[in-house]
Order: structure tokens, then C-alpha cells, then sequence
């Protein structure tokens, strides 16, 4: 964080300071957590749903926190060199602002440009190849993981510093008005939205409370700001007419301004010719699946607008290894198989895209394609319904074996055997130490084996394992 007194702090959060000077200088890192605290961070002790950071703030303290940030009183250690304390009415409020305070400092300095993305799927993995060409061009801040939501992209904002010139930030949202409230912290120079689909919207209450929350990204910019929206999703092609920022297009339909073309998945990656501004540029993915596509073409374009050339921009996603850690990541465990673990999120969208990528890499080859899939966590009333179209899905691409995993992915079994095609391709298992043990003896070379579930199904775990990934 960029250096501020003890005084400027409590004056932008609305607080009071109940120990320390205020003419005292903080400028740590933020925490939320008191096992990431080091010596001169500060530390917020949110209220939690199952504890209270209140209670972890004599640990911040031993740990070398200056600052301790509450809710209320704190009796923290009097010795030499205890942290001060400033207490303020709301804790996740006061978080936001001092981002605002700090980003609103850094701006001043005229150097700092800022981009934002949304979407139902593929904000990290559009985060990750933004920040690989980003860092090559000047000090950039993107956050680690999918610091996200109320508290992790204020976080993730509050790195910033007076050198830093480029800040990436994943806006996420669980109900209408949180992008709208990310965005009042930190109003961006370029606005992404990916997708607009089923993940969370038994959360929103429907597709269309989705829509709405995933447009307050573009209502919200400014008139000299850039709307960079996924055309080819109606959704978001519709959010044109709702933004007064320039709007540019990304997508493989003819009609967009950013466009992919002769895309193709195969086991080493995801190939296709990049078309912008006339000219048609050939990209190689070491990123697998068709759906990165549209990611691809997102940190591209927001990288046009930064005035970055194409040919840099491509050169640095290009060396991007995956996408992430339990997203779409290959793993090869020496025995001629490959795992595909896929397993850290999961919508219908996102699920469909990895079962095509599986069907595309492995059509024509001497092994198996196998998919083993848990919950899509989050549909509400859309759960069955759309566990149903990931059975009937899995038969018409002709993948080769199915393991369903859990009671709540049950009809996608269901499905699979209604789909009238199989004998006996689909299994059900109660647990990923059911399905371990199952395939740990049917498994041979030239195998290809996806695991795919939402983040609580654990089958994450289940994908390391099997790809030889010790925990």
C-alpha cells in the first residue's frame, strides 16, 4: 500500500484512531487473514460467517501487524511496538474505502490504467493472459487466485503503488449491486464482459437477475472509458445500448470487431488466427479448449486499447502455461494417460465447452476419452434441467466412458442411460474415493481422462490424484 498516516487512513474510512499517533506512516501490505500478516501490515478484522478476524488480531499483532482495523474495541497487547487500532463502523465499507483512497491517489499521478472484467466464466483465465502481457510492458497489478468479490478486489486494488501502471481487477458478484459498488471504488479505463450464463443463478434467481448484475460493468463506465463485450453472446451483445463508453466487439461471428478464426483444440493447446484492425494474426495457445478462445480475444483487445502492438500482446499469451490450477489443467502422470482436471468450477457452459474439447482431442485416437463429472453447484431451479443436458451431451459426442460422481450430479447419469445410445458407458459412484478406486484399475495409455465439477464437489483433489499430483 502506498504510504499514508494513521490520521488520513481513519479520516477516508470513517473511523476513530483508539491507540497510535496520528501523524504515524502505514504502509504495509492488507490483510484479511492474520497467517499472511507480516511486519508493518495492516490488518482488517472482518466479521466472518462462521468467526470474527476480531479474534485473530492478537495473532496479527504478534506477527508484526502496525495497524489493526475493527469494528469495535480491541484489548490488544500495550507493549512496545503494539499495532495501532483504528475502529470503524463497518468493517467490509471501510476496506472499500481506503482502496478508493489509494487508487484515487495513484490515478492523481496520471500513469495508472485500469481494466476490469466480469462474466460467468473465464475472468481468471482472461486475468492471467492479460497479466502476462501487461507485465512486459510496464509494473502491473493483478491479483493471484480469483480475488474477486467484496473483500478480494479491494485487496487486490490496494497493491497499487506510485510506479504501477497497469491494474487488472476480476469483478464477481453473488447479487445485483456488487459490481456497481467494485466499480464506484475504482471506475475502469476498459470494461470486459465474457459471458453471461447459468453459473450462480440459483444465487441471482434467474438468467435475467445474472444479466442484470454482469451489466452494471458497462452502466457504470464513463463516456471516455471502453466497453469490451462478448458478441457472440446475446446477453452481453445486448449490454451495447446500455453503456455511454465506446463499444468493442470480441467474438468468432463475423459482426465483431475483434475476431477469431480456424480455431482448433489438440492436446498441446488451442490454435486460431486473430483478426483486428485488418490484419490476421496466427495464435497458438498453450491453454486447451475451443472456450479460451473468447478469453484470448478479451486480453487482446484490452491490450489494442492500451495501445500494446498485436504482435507483443500475442507473444506473451503465448507463453501463458495454463489457465490456472484445476482449470482445464493437463496433467500427464507417466503411465500414457492424460488428465484433464477441470475442476475448480462448474456451469452448464463451461462443462459443455471442456466435454467438446475432450470429444476434439480425442477423435481418431487409439485411446479413450473419459469423463468424470460431479455438481454444477448454484443452478437452483435450473439443477436438474441442466444436469440432464450434460448426460444427454456426454452420448452425443461420443465420449467413451462416463463416471458421474455424488448424488447431485445423479441425473446426469440418469440422462446418459435415457439417451437410448448406451450399455453399461455410464457408471455412478458416491464419492471421489469410489471413482479413485475405479479407475485407478481401468485406466490405460492413451487414455485421456476429464474431471470437471464445481469447486464443492471436490473432484479436484480426485484430478490431482490421478494425475499423479501428490497433495
Amino acid at each position: 500500500m502506498i504510504a499514508l498516516t494513521l490520521a488520513e487512513i481513519a479520516d477516508a474510512l470513517g473511523g476513530r484512531i483508539e491507540r497510535g499517533e496520528p501523524e504515524n506512516v502505514i504502509d504495509g501490505s492488507i490483510e484479511t487473514d492474520s497467517r499472511l500478516v507480516s511486519a508493518g501490515s495492516v490488518f482488517f478484522a472482518l466479521p466472518g460467517e462462521t468467526t470474527d478476524g476480531a479474534l485473530f488480531a492478537p495473532a496479527a499483532v504478534e506477527a508484526g501487524a502496525a495497524l489493526v482495523i475493527a469494528e469495535r474495541e480491541l484489548a490488544l497487547s500495550a507493549s512496545e511496538g503494539a499495532a495501532a487500532l483504528i475502529v470503524v463502523p463497518d468493517g467490509v465499507a471501510a476496506l472499500a474505502d481506503l482502496a478508493r483512497l489509494v487508487v484515487a491517489r495513484v490515478r492523481a499521478l496520471g500513469r495508472l490504467r485500469v481494466v476490469a472484467i466480469t462474466g460467468s466464466n473465464g475472468k481468471t483465465t482472461t486475468k492471467n493472459l492479460l497479466r502476462a502481457v501487461l507485465t512486459g510492458e510496464g509494473p502491473t497489478v493483478a491479483p493471484e487466485g480469483s480475488f474477486n468479490n467484496h473483500v478480494g478486489a479491494p485487496i487486490s486494488m490496494l497493491r497499487v503503488d506510485e510506479s504501477t501502471e497497469y491494474l487488472v481487477v476480476e469483478m464477481g458478484a453473488s447479487k445485483i449491486g456488487e459490481i456497481a459498488r467494485l466499480i464506484s471504488i475504482v471506475t475502469p479505463d476498459i470494461g470486459i464482459v465474457l459471458k453471461v450464463g447459468l453459473a450462480h443463478a440459483g444465487e441471482f434467481g434467474g438468467i435475467d437477475a445474472v444479466q442484470r448484475a454482469k451489466a452494471e460493468m458497462v452502466t457504470e463506465l464513463p463516456a471516455d472509458a471502453v466497453a469490451l463485450l462478448h458478441g457472440d453472446d446475446p446477453r452481453v451483445d445486448e449490454m451495447a445500448g446500455m453503456t455511454r463508453a465506446r463499444v468493442v466487439r470480441f467474438g468468432v461471428g463475423e459482426a465483431n470487431d475483434l475476431r477469431a478464426d480456424d480455431v482448433e483444440a489438440v492436446r498441446s493447446g488451442t490454435t486460431f488466427d486473430y483478426l483486428a484492425d485488418g490484419a490476421r494474426h496466427p495464435v497458438a495457445l498453450r491453454i486447451l479448449g475451443e472456450h479460451h478462445v473468447t478469453n484470448a480475444l478479451a486480453a487482446l483487445g484490452a491490450a489494442r486499447e492500451l495501445g500494446i502492438p498485436a504482435v507483443r500482446a500475442i507473444a506473451a499469451i503465448e507463453t501463458v502455461p495454463r489457465a490456472e490450477r484445476w482449470r482445464m489443467q493437463v496433467l500427464e502422470p507417466g503411465d500414457g494417460v492424460t488428465v484433464i482436471n477441470d475442476a475448480y468450477n462448474a456451469s452448464p457452459d463451461s462443462t459443455a465447452a471442456a466435454l467438446k474439447t475432450l470429444a476434439q482431442i480425442t477423435r481418431g485416437g487409439a485411446g479413450r476419452s473419459i469423463a468424470v463429472l460431479g455438481e454444477m453447484a448454484e443452478l437452483g431451479e435450473y439443477a436438474q434441467e441442466e444436469h440432464d443436458r450434460i448426460g444427454r451431451l456426454v452420448v452425443r459426442l461420443n465420449i467413451g466412458q462416463l463416471v458421474v460422481v455424488g448424488e447431485r450430479a445423479r441425473h446426469i447419469h440418469a440422462a446418459a442411460g435415457l439417451e437410448g445410445s448406451w450399455d453399461g458407458e455410464s457408471v455412478f459412484v458416491a464419492d471421489a474415493e469410489a471413482a479413485y478406486d475405479l479407475l485407478r484399475g481401468e485406466l490405460r495409455a492413451g487414455d485421456v481422462v476429464l474431471v470437471k465439477s464445481s469447486k464443492s464437489a471436490g473432484l479436484r483433489f480426485l484430478g490431482d490424484r490421478l494425475g499423479g499430483v501428490s497433495a
